[in-house]
């Protein structure tokens, strides 16, 4: 009796790995901020009654994407994730996880994700696409070769909003194109203070993709935080200058991105840990706050 209920104990105990493993190959926490990113552009683009089942299917298709392409970046630096703290314990690095179980996890998941954005047209399937292969095979290899992997894995970062319009609208259009530039630009304050945040982590395991200065991260980031913040100002005004939103939203967009560039420039003057996570928890704002303010604000 005693050797089956340990027998139990432990088998729920290798399930329950298994289930976080799986949260941790696909990025769980942040694969629900692309998923959100999605659906908020779709809201927005959306028109008349909203149809909650496309909502569902995008939320989920736009999940599987984004975990399979998760999934080929842990498999593809497995090697590099052991050399730093807060990616050592990740499922193929720490070795509970083959890298053939993560690349066949990574294709079951694309097929299942390509397939559900596809139900809405090709457009939203090919970006789906684009985002999977340029950020696990483009983004991920750049990471260690230069500060330009940034604005490469930005192109990806952007894709899911444009996702979501289109899986509305069947089209590219310009509230498809504002949506992708206000979530492009958003991405490089927020990658300035994550670089300056882990420089050293990422400077043990050979990553390139922070802008240095003598073994350092680099003096200008605030300011190059700050410049990008201002320019999701006149991006962000995008969608109320062609009528797809109101007045309110636009307010919220520019002091939205004034206090985002703000915080650019306090990392610039302090240069420091304490205005690096200011300008960090204030990008997680942001994104949030403009999109759902651009979606209450729909005329």
């Amino acid at each position: 009796m005693i050797e089956s209920k340990t027998t139990t104990l432990k088998l729920a105990q290798l399930a329950l790995q298994k289930v976080r493993d799986f949260g941790e190959l696909v990025k769980f926490k942040l694969n629900l901020t692309v998923v959100f990113s999605a659906v908020m552009a779709f809201l927005i683009a959306s028109t008349g009654e909203i149809d909650w089942l496309s909502v569902g299917i995008l939320a989920l298709g736009g999940f599987c994407v984004a975990g399979a392409a998760n999934a080929l970046n842990q498999a593809l630096e497995r090697d590099f994730d052991k050399l730093m703290k807060r990616t050592a314990d990740r499922p193929v690095a720490a070795g509970r996880m083959s890298v053939s179980d993560a690349v066949l996890t990574a294709g079951i998941l694309s097929i299942i994700g390509l397939l559900l954005l596809a139900s809405f047209n090709p457009w939203a399937a090919f970006f789906g696409v684009m985002a999977m292969l340029s950020y696990a095979f483009l983004y991920t290899p750049m990471k260690r070769i230069s500060p330009a992997a940034i604005a490469i894995g930005a192109f990806p970062g952007a894709l899911p909003v444009l996702i979501g319009c289109v899986a509305f609208q069947g089209e590219i259009t310009s509230l498809a194109f504002a949506l992708f530039a206000l979530q492009f630009f958003w991405q490089f304050p927020h990658f300035s203070a994550i670089g300056f945040l882990g420089f050293e982590d990422y400077q043990k395991a050979g990553f390139r993709f922070v802008a240095s200065h003598n073994g350092k991260p680099h003096p200008n980031l605030g300011i190059q935080s700050m410049l990008y913040a201002l320019c999701l100002i006149p991006v962000g005004l995008l969608p109320f200058i062609n009528g797809y939103t109101g007045m309110t939203s636009a307010v919220v967009v520019v002091l939205a991105s004034v206090i985002y560039a703000w915080m650019g420039w306090r990392l610039q003057r302090g240069n420091d840990r304490k205005s690096a996570m200011q300008l960090m928890f204030s990008s997680f704002f942001y994104l949030p706050v403009v999109l759902i303010a651009l979606w209450l604000d729909k005329i």
